[in-house]
Formats: C-alpha cells, sequence, structure tokens
C-alpha cells in the first residue's frame, strides 16, 4: 500500500532519550522543559519574534480569534480544511466565502474588498498546500478597512516570502504540527506573532486564562501540549532540511512527468518559496479526476481528494457562490509525497496515471 502521506520518525533512541529525561523529572505537562526548548529552538530556525506551542492547529485559530476579539463576519476561503471554517463558527463568527484565484488556489484579493459589509472584522487566509497567499495586497485590504488578518499556515513551515518566514505575516499566523505534516510533534500547532501583547493574551489563553496563582485576565482554554509531544517535536527538529530537500527532489520528480501526464500545479508568486509539503495535481476534468483516484485505488495507491468538497457547501454555514473553488476541487488530487517515498515508485504511479489518460 502507498499511502497519500506518512509521518516521519526519528530514530528511536533518539525519541527514547528524551523520554528518558521526561521520566527522571516527572513533569508531563504544564508548559515544561521541552516545551520551552522546542519553542525557543523553533524561533531561532523560523526567524520570528514570538510563537507558542499549542496542542493542535484548530486550537491555535480558535485562540487567534478569541484574542483579537473578532465578531460578527470573517471573510475566508473555501478551498481549506474543515478546521478553517469551524472556527471561526466556533467563535461565534459567520465565515464570509470569498472566491479563490484560478492560478494560485488562495484566496482572490481582488475579490475580498467586495465582500466588506460593517459587520466585517477580520480576513482569515489559508495559504493552500503550502503556496503563500498575496499577503501585500490582502495587508492592504486589511488596513485600508481596519481589519484584523489571521492566516492558516497550517501547510508553510518552511515556507517564506521575501526571505522571511511567512509566519511573520498578519496579526496572528497559525501552524499544525500534526503527524500528517511535513513537521510534526504527532499532535501540536504553534501561533505566531510580532504583537508582545498579543503574545502575552495567548499566553494567558492557552492555560485557562491564568495570570496567577491564583487570579484570572479572562476566559481561557486548556491549549498547552504535552513533554511527550514536545520530545518528538524536538526530535525531527534536526531532520528538517533532509526531510524537505527529499521531498523537493521528489516533487521535481513528479514535474518531470508534466509532459506526459497533463496537469497544472497552483502558481507559486514572485518572491515566495513553498516546501513541498503536498503535491497537488489539478487535471482537465472532474470525471478525468475521479478515474484516476479509482485507478490508483485499484492499485493501492491512495491519492487525497484535498479539498473536496468546498467549505462553502457545509450545512451550517452560508452558501455563498464560490464556482472558481468548487471548480478546483473537483479537479485536484494530492499524490503521494513523503520522505520514505522513492522515485521509482513516483514513476510507477505516473505510469498508472498516464495509462488511466489513455484509456
Amino acid at each position: 500500500m502507498i499511502p497519500v502521506t506518512k509521518p516521519f520518525l526519528p530514530p528511536r533512541e533518539e525519541y527514547e532519550k528524551y523520554i528518558h529525561e521526561i521520566w527522571q523529572r516527572n513533569w508531563l505537562t504544564n508548559n515544561g522543559p521541552l516545551v520551552n526548548e522546542l519553542e525557543l529552538q523553533l524561533k531561532e530556525l523560523l526567524n520570528v519574534n514570538h510563537l507558542l506551542y499549542v496542542s493542535n492547529g484548530t486550537i491555535a485559530l480558535q485562540i487567534a480569534i478569541k484574542t483579537l476579539g473578532l465578531k460578527g463576519d470573517i471573510i475566508t476561503t473555501p478551498l481549506s480544511y474543515v478546521a478553517t471554517c469551524s472556527s471561526i463558527v466556533w467563535e461565534g463568527c459567520n465565515p464570509v466565502f470569498v472566491d479563490i484565484d484560478l492560478n494560485t488556489c488562495n484566496i482572490d484579493p481582488a475579490k475580498i474588498e467586495l465582500a466588506i459589509t460593517e459587520s466585517t472584522s477580520a480576513i482569515l487566509a489559508t495559504h493552500v498546500y503550502g503556496f503563500p497567499c498575496e499577503v501585500e495586497a490582502i495587508q492592504e485590504i486589511a488596513d485600508k478597512h481596519d481589519l484584523k488578518v489571521i492566516y492558516d499556515a497550517a501547510h508553510c513551515f518552511g515556507t517564506t516570502y521575501k526571505g522571511e518566514s511567512i509566519f511573520n505575516y498578519g496579526d496572528i499566523s497559525t501552524c499544525s504540527f500534526h503527524a500528517t505534516k511535513l513537521y510534526h510533534t504527532i499532535e501540536g500547532g504553534a501561533v505566531f506573532t510580532k504583537d508582545p501583547d498579543l503574545l502575552k493574551r495567548m499566553a494567558s489563553m492557552r492555560n485557562f486564562g491564568h495570570s496567577g496563582e491564583f487570579t484570572f485576565d479572562g476566559v481561557g482554554i486548556n491549549g498547552k501540549n504535552s513533554e511527550f509531544h514536545a520530545a518528538m517535536g524536538l526530535a525531527n527538529l534536526k531532520y528538517l532540511d533532509k526531510i524537505i530537500e527529499k521531498r523537493k527532489i521528489l516533487e521535481a520528480r513528479y514535474n518531470s512527468w508534466k509532459d506526459q501526464m497533463p496537469f497544472k500545479s497552483p502558481y507559486l508568486i514572485n518572491d515566495a518559496t513553498t516546501n513541498a509539503a503536498y503535491f497537488p495535481a489539478v487535471f482537465e476534468t472532474e470525471n478525468l479526476t475521479e478515474k484516476i483516484f479509482k485507478i490508483l485505488k485499484e492499485h493501492e495507491i491512495f491519492a487525497r481528494r484535498y479539498f473536496y468538497p468546498t467549505l462553502n457547501q457545509l450545512p451550517y454555514v452560508r452558501k455563498d457562490r464560490c464556482p472558481n473553488a468548487e471548480d478546483i476541487s473537483k479537479r485536484v488530487l494530492c499524490l503521494p509525497l513523503y520522505h520514505e517515498l522513492d522515485v521509482a515508485t513516483v514513476d510507477m504511479i505516473c505510469r498508472i496515471i498516464i495509462r488511466a489518460f489513455k484509456y
């Protein structure tokens, strides 16, 4: 079986070394030394001002929305994972869906301004598949209308724009460190901000709203993460360069077959880099996409229709029309891509897809 993704695991003895330390200290959670060490190493690696390690990427979004005090409507993308939308609804706000750019697959800045009303409080945009949004255009619109900006950067570990981490953009940026991600801590996530006041509020909110041992400065949530998860994150960090290097080799191999199995990839904006977190292939028709998906599965190769269906079709949201996103979601497959995958297997997958085109 060839899955669409497979978690990278470090040498077992390296992880067990951290586990031994946890046993010796008997400090399992509640802002332990490994959590603090992971936060410091991530700040240095990513060259970001402030970050907090949290329990998952969804909690990261919920903390971001609550910290900014958002109310009313939040403009967002229909092409993302359900957590992007459900976090908005969970926090008592209304998602307003703006269509994507067909080339980038990200929210279209040209359409954002048309959706802004007196009820709009923020823009929550996803860097889809790790391809950066047009962050400068979005910020210009937000500044003009006094809106907050949150980025769902769940796919973006290692992605840059103009030489700096994509996490440095927006009022708050969030990331997921789930086991399916390029870099993972089994379960986990993070919030990023340049604003120390926002960091202070999020730190309190992550820990039930505590401002002291017996005091609280507002409503909070249990958004902490454990020493065991931080241990996996620390063990994985030293392999990050190798992980990205291998993924880029596999990405290039898929692209080398483009002439024989015509598909399109999202357009990468100028001055940006991506991280080969996914390999999204946009085929010509929905029928062809479904055919390829089925044939791959018959060979025990599991691609993913990611993201399908679009979020504007969920039963608990307003059904804003987003024809571009609905079209792309029907025609995109994420093909297998993970560290243990080899070039020969990529070639086999491509040959099977080519046969699907011909017959």
